[in-house]
């Protein structure tokens, strides 16, 4: 094994911002500090906070380095969010909030130069979800500033930048719904050279590339050792599924679940991908191309759950398998594989709060079941992140696929994944519980009456 061992992993999600100590000897989280991540909503535009970020960033690195010696720093984050620089590593504009509108009152002139979907495997997306369309706005809105930016950088790099000074890219930010990226050629894509923005466009280096030790400032504000090498970084998605790219056979898939329920399928059935339903390529830490969907999945929870309790009986789940209590997509509009389907409620009479928390499961559960579908998912499903901890969701799951669920025991399946850029070489992946489709037919039968009712929807 590696001599890095404590490896803390710096996990920029668009709700939370933690800071992960991993064990490589155990794979496991031995300390974690956590933080809301709120966009700043002042001028110029809705904008991440990305000081208050740092604050949080380098408090917490003090913090374990002082109950266990940090051996290494790994990062990664959410995607649709990238960084312009100038040459002193100092932002020349906010960094974008991906759910402002702004990038769509531009839609139309950047639907005419936006490469096709066969190219870049990136479906087009309203707001700031296509990063190209968040830095064209940005230059034709704000052209002073950004005649001054030097270096283009994804989100993680961003921060590896803070740490050590040194920009890079990495393919599995550029590859996530873009515009940026072709993932069949492994190179830029035709929209960077038709903006003139390839100049900007920082090397490209692997998830794993030690890009240099942190900082001498940094080391004195933190206490870490002056040489603590810090990784490259992936993108969070990506996070969650190197571990079974390291470990696992295909055919299988892995659900990285948070704000967004991101599905992505390795060895699984040859399918043509739908842009219209949010499918798309995503790009490996390996550098290969993934059939993957996704949907606001945490977002839903969080609306769908907020102020009840996340309690319910057997009784519950019985009642609402029995009389087909459905909640319908979509809660949130515009993104997932029903994007322009309006969420309905049928059979709520009498409901109570157990019950609709299963139903909310339920629905959530069918969700990504129809995503996995849609990019031919096939063999075991690993669910990571919050939703492996709810054993409705992935008990609906199974039922629904006709398919194993492992739900993950690690906290955040990501920060894991991140630190595992630190190993020379691949190790096994601790699991968790693996849970079989029920035995019990109206788990069945009520993912079908879910399915035919979406679909008479139309």
């Amino acid at each position: 094994m590696s001599a890095l061992r404590h490896i803390a992993v710096i996990d920029i999600g668009k709700t939370n911002a933690k800071v992960a100590l991993v064990d490589l000897a155990t794979l496991s989280e031995v300390a974690l500090r956590r933080m809301a991540n709120a966009p700043v909503r002042q001028a110029p535009y809705p904008h991440h906070d990305v000081e208050s970020l740092w604050t949080f960033i380098l408090d917490s690195l003090a913090d374990l380095n002082r109950e266990q010696r940090i051996d290494a720093i790994s990062i990664t984050t959410h995607g649709a969010t990238g960084a312009l620089a100038d040459a002193s590593g100092e932002l020349v504009l906010p960094v974008l909030d991906y759910e402002f509108d702004g990038p769509d009152r531009l839609a139309a002139d950047y639907d005419a130069i936006r490469p096709p979907f066969a190219e870049t495997g990136t479906p087009r997306l309203p707001l700031g979800l296509n990063l190209g369309a968040q830095f064209f706005w940005q230059q034709k809105r704000f052209p002073a500033e950004f005649a001054h930016a030097t270096a283009i950088l994804m989100y993680p790099q961003y921060w590896a930048l803070r740490l050590t000074g040194i920009a890079a890219n990495e393919v599995t930010s550029l590859g996530c719904h873009t515009d940026l990226w072709n993932p069949w050629t492994a190179g830029f894509s035709s929209l960077v050279d038709r903006l003139d923005w390839r100049d900007l466009m920082t090397p490209v280096r692997p998830a794993g590339d030690r890009l240099g030790p942190i900082l001498p400032a940094l080391a004195a504000r933190t206490g870490l050792d002056a040489q603590t090498p810090v990784f490259c970084g992936l993108h969070d998605s990506n996070a969650s599924l190197l571990p079974h790219l390291l470990s696992d056979a295909p055919p299988f898939s892995v659900v990285s679940t948070g704000t967004w329920v991101v599905s992505m399928a390795v060895g699984g059935r040859e399918i043509a991908l739908d842009a219209a339903r949010d499918t798309l390529v995503n790009v490996n830490a390996l550098g290969d191309p993934v059939p993957s969907a996704r949907f606001m999945g945490g977002r839903e929870f969080s609306l769908l759950t907020e102020g009840q309790p996340e309690t319910w009986s057997d009784d519950d789940v019985r009642a609402v398998l029995a009389r087909k209590t459905l909640l319908l997509p979509s809660t949130q509009q515009g993104s997932g594989p029903f994007p322009h389907h309006a969420a309905t409620w049928l059979n709520t009479d009498g409901i109570n709060d157990g019950q609709r928390f299963a139903a909310v499961s339920f629905y959530l559960a069918l969700m990504t079941a129809t995503c996995l579908d849609l990019i031919g998912a096939d063999g075991p499903t690993t669910v990571e992140g919050p939703f492996a901890r709810n054993r409705l969701f992935v008990g609906m799951l199974a039922a629904s696929t006709g398919r194993p669920v492992v739900a993950s025991e690690a906290a955040t399946g990501t920060s894991i994944g991140a630190a595992l850029l630190a190993l020379a070489e691949g190790a096994a992946h601790g699991k968790g519980e693996r849970i079989e489709p029920p035995i019990d037919p109206a788990w069945a039968a009520y993912a079908s009456a879910w399915r035919a009712a979406v679909e008479a929807r139309g």
